[in-house]
């Protein structure tokens, strides 16, 4: 899908400004699109878009659904552009401090504003004849995430695996029963999830009227107390309880001692060949609906992945379970063609993963954070050893800041292989313009930077601290911040872009 040199931000939606509590798909959507073409960037890439949920610290990585959107992203201010309230309704609601995401507040705003949308929707035919064509047409997914939604609400938050046995596994008249009790709630999920792709429709119109593309996220895994693994059981590996056998993770390794026990279910990958992969084939095409490429997550799970035994503490007792990576993209392939996605092969990746990603064409990722160890000469990470079908990233949504990184992680010997390597001294202050410029020269044909790279923030900024529960994603772009994109931000970005032929004129 590279086509030629390019660049973009990596920026998730709920970090943009907004006075709502949480960035959305409104109006400051549309005004860093504008940046993003101003500044001469191709690509805007984002975290998963499916809802969030406290009980999981309110990662985009883990979902009760696959397919839904996250009704926080909706905009308020655009529910009054399309119709759905009125300017009085967003009066009354109080001021609430941009510095870091309230998620609590920004739920309660949107659960009431959505009510009240619902409620007027009721009697305008034109928005019942608008939701009832959407209903139609997502219903493969759609209206088991509404039922499942009202059930769990119904049954007190409870997890699917602790509903009553009639709920649990599926029984069509018990499901009828509930679907004509719960028949109001069902139907306001359903409105919430049109209003959500109304919007991020409108988005994408304008990011494509910038010429700007869209990058998407894939985790490879569902969580077990989720929709997809409640009306799909036969495509993961469960007991006779509906409990899971084995659930994934990774093994040990110079990280961690006793790997990383993930918890969510593993998928059956012999079933879900038998059924020519018909679950992923309508999951990554609904990506592909949302975005123009999409990156798939912990990509060497799909030629291999690690399970580990029901009832384990650690993923040490794993091992090692094949998954019919071939046949899976191939099936792809054929769907799409060419394929629209990125691999995210960070981590140990053995010969079977360059393999495939070498067969199917797949372009990989580059860390600049990860390049300065002592094996820096031969490092794959350096950029004197990157490739061109590939995407270098200063870091990920899981790394500190490059700034971060240089004041609080780095030893002294890194920094000074950091140092030889630059042929230059580096501070603080220029340190992560020294590594977006790294980017910008590598052969790497996209380049793709996380904002507070672009802006030199510090540690308090990073997005993620992967194994810590609690705090995470809730980094926010300051207001001033995004009028300071229009003037010296801008200006120093495009300079570099068009200098290192990523411009769209280059």
């Amino acid at each position: 899908m590279i086509r030629n040199r390019s660049s973009g931000i990596l920026l998730h939606v709920t970090s943009l400004p907004s006075r709502y509590g949480v960035g959305d798909l409104g109006p400051e959507a549309r005004n860093f699109a504008d940046f993003l073409a101003a500044s001469g960037q191709r690509y805007w890439q984002m975290l998963p878009l499916n809802p969030t949920s406290p009980v999981h610290g309110n990662s985009p990585y883990s979902s009760d659904s696959a397919f839904a959107g996250n009704p926080l992203l909706i905009s308020p201010e655009d529910m009054v552009r399309d119709g759905l309230l009125r300017p009085d309704d967003l009066r009354n609601i109080a001021e609430i401090p941009v510095d870091r995401v309230k998620y609590a507040t920004a739920r309660e705003i949107r659960e009431v504003l959505l009510a009240k949308a619902f409620a007027d929707a009721g009697v305008r035919p034109e928005i019942q004849r608008a939701v009832a064509a959407f209903r139609a047409e997502q219903g493969v997914w759609l209206e088991d995430f509404a039922l499942f939604r009202a059930l769990k609400a119904h049954f007190q938050g409870r997890p699917w695996t602790e509903w009553p046995e009639d709920a649990r596994r599926r029984d069509a008249l018990a499901l009828d029963g509930y679907r004509n009790t719960l028949q109001n709630e069902i139907d306001l999920i359903c409105f919430q999830q049109f209003v959500f792709f109304q919007q991020w429709r409108a988005l994408r119109a304008s990011c494509r009227d910038r010429c700007v593309e869209l990058i998407g996220d894939v985790p490879i895994y569902v969580n077990e107390d989720s929709v997809d693994v409640w009306a799909n059981p036969e495509l993961f590996k469960l007991d006779d309880q509906l409990r899971p056998r084995v659930l994934a993770g990774v093994p040990p390794d110079y990280f961690s001692e006793t790997g990383q026990l993930w918890g969510n279910p593993v998928y059956d990958w012999q079933r879900m060949e038998r059924g020519d992969f018909a679950w992923w084939v309508r999951r990554i095409r609904r990506n592909v609906e949302l975005f123009d490429l999409v990156r798939l997550d912990h990509f060497r799970g799909f030629v291999a992945c690690w399970e580990v035994p029901a009832g384990h503490e650690t993923a040490m007792h794993g091992q090692w379970a094949e998954v019919p990576a071939q046949a899976f993209f191939r099936t792809l392939a054929e769907a799409f063609d060419p394929l629209p996605l990125i691999a995210e092969d960070l981590g140990t990746i053995d010969d079977a993963v360059r393999d495939v990603m070498r067969e199917f064409k797949l372009p990989g990722m580059k860390i600049l954070l990860f390049a300065f160890g002592p094996d820096l000469p031969t490092n794959p990470y350096a950029p004197h050893n990157h490739v061109q079908n590939c995407y270098v990233y200063t870091g990920t949504h899981d790394n500190n800041t490059v700034r971060g990184w240089f004041e609080e992680e780095a030893d002294a010997e890194t920094l000074a292989r950091v140092d030889a390597y630059l042929g230059a001294s580096c501070t603080s202050e220029i340190v992560a313009t020294a590594f977006v410029r790294m980017g910008m020269q590598s052969v790497a044909d996209v380049a793709i930077f996380p904002l507070q790279d672009i802006l030199g923030l510090g540690a308090a900024s990073k997005m993620n601290v992967p194994g810590v529960a609690n705090g995470n994603w809730s980094w926010r772009m300051p207001p001033e911040v995004l009028s300071d994109l229009e003037g010296g931000v801008r200006k120093k970005l495009l300079d570099m872009t068009t200098l290192y032929g990523r411009g769209s004129e280059s």
